[in-house]
């Protein structure tokens, strides 16, 4: 009888660690908790995956701002931006980096709300009741005066050494997120430059690359949708660094 309760008693405790186990991998709603992040660094995470919103309104905001710059269709006056970089852009993108400074996730909680900050900013340059177009716009004449592509150039600048800080802190996360960053490097340091040298050819050409840091960071943002079953799809991010590294 001895035996059979020492052996009963075993078989309860690994039936309880086993269920401790199963615990852990659930999340507060009861749903399996997934640390997956594609295109991001790993963490631990108990809620939603912010990263896809993030990513996606990061896209939408730099697709336009580029569709817009290369002047398709002819379109010159860029207003229709406005809406889309305040809200989707700019609410959207810095609830996505809140969502990741609760998730304990440093690199999404500081990129997130800085590129949602970017978005405010760039769309606040054509909203009038700031004041800033009519700032650098010339009484007499009603021109744009040289200084505001001057200006344009430092707020480039300014953003090519910030996002320069976040392509060196995307090393060893993923190819796709890297590749994102490191386009959107050359694309500012295109802009600034073609702000300072006063070239609409460079201008386009900046813009142009624009295209291909919307393709990579819409791609980086459906591998987060469409993962952990919630579709048939499977997209590779390409990770930079192996699992045990």
């Amino acid at each position: 009888m001895a035996r059979t309760s020492s052996s009963d008693d075993v078989n309860v405790e690994k039936g309880n660690s086993s269920l401790n186990h199963l615990e852990k991998l659930r999340t507060q709603g009861g749903h399996i908790a997934s640390t997956d992040q594609p295109s991001l660094p790993v963490v631990h995470r108990r809620l939603a995956n912010p990263a896809p919103l993030g990513l996606l309104s990061f896209a939408t905001g730099i697709f336009l701002i580029s569709i817009l710059g290369v002047h398709a269709r002819g379109i010159q006056t860029p207003n229709v931006l406005v809406g889309v970089l305040m809200f989707f852009g700019g609410v959207c993108q810095f609830i996505a980096g809140i969502m990741e400074f609760v998730a304990g996730n440093t690199f999404g909680a500081t990129v997130f709300p800085s590129y949602a900050a970017f978005n405010f900013s760039y769309a606040m340059i054509f909203i009038p009741g700031t004041g800033i177009i009519a700032s650098y716009t010339d009484s007499a004449t009603g021109q744009l005066r040289p200084e505001f592509n001057e200006a344009l150039a430092m707020y480039c600048w300014a953003w090519f050494i910030l996002t320069m800080i976040y392509t060196v802190a995307a090393m060893r996360s993923s190819w796709v997120l890297f590749l994102t960053l490191f386009f959107l490097d050359v694309e500012l340091l295109l802009l600034a430059a073609g702000y300072m040298a006063n070239s609409s050819k460079i201008l386009v050409a900046a813009n142009s690359i624009g295209f291909i840091v919307g393709f990579f960071a819409y791609w980086a943002g459906c591998a987060g949708l469409w993962a952990d079953g919630l579709t048939p799809i499977t997209l590779p991010v390409f990770p930079m660094s192996k699992k045990d590294d």
